[in-house]
Formats: C-alpha cells, sequence, structure tokens
C-alpha cells in the first residue's frame, strides 16, 4: 500500500471532524428530544431520572452509530475516490450508452 498524501490525509481529517461534529449534534438533538418532557412538564423525580438515562444512553448510542456510519462509507483507496468514467449519450437518444 503506497503511503498517503498530504491531501488524503486532510481529507480523513476533514471527514473525521465532520463526523465526530455531526455525530455529537444528532446524539445531542435526541438526548434533548427524550429529556424534553421533563424540561417542560412537572414530572416526578423517578421519571426525571428515567427520562434522563435513556436520553444519555439513546444519544450515546445515537452518537456512536453517526460516527462509524460517516466513516465507513468514506473511501479508503484512490481507487475508490476517483469518479466514474464520463458516459456519452448519442443524439436522438434518451438513454446514454450501456
Amino acid at each position: 500500500m503506497p503511503p498517503r498524501t498530504q491531501a488524503e490525509r486532510d481529507a480523513m481529517t476533514v471527514e473525521i471532524g465532520y463526523a465526530l461534529i455531526s455525530g455529537v449534534l444528532v446524539g445531542a438533538a435526541t438526548f434533548t428530544g427524550v429529556f424534553l418532557p421533563a424540561l417542560l412538564t412537572q414530572l416526578p423525580d423517578g421519571a426525571e431520572r428515567i427520562l434522563f438515562r435513556a436520553g444519555a444512553v439513546l444519544g450515546a448510542l445515537v452518537f456512536a452509530v453517526r460516527v462509524v456510519h460517516v466513516l465507513w462509507r468514506f473511501p479508503r483507496t484512490h481507487e475508490e475516490r476517483s469518479l466514474p468514467p464520463v458516459r456519452r449519450s448519442r443524439p436522438g437518444h434518451t438513454n446514454p450508452d450501456p
């Protein structure tokens, strides 16, 4: 495997940053969505604790799933990053050549 270029290393750094930031945002939104009833209404202490824990667990799970999903679909090799070949169409036909 040839060594990675600086551009490839930079692209991976940006992708990791994007994965972490989007994971934090989605996880925080999940936590807020689960815990919001406790913030808006007066619930018993036990119910607030359950909603807080459920929100924290679901938020952490959604964070992990989001980070793995974003990083999993990032191309690993130079060949995977290359664009597909351009398909030329024929005049008078609606579908491009196979």
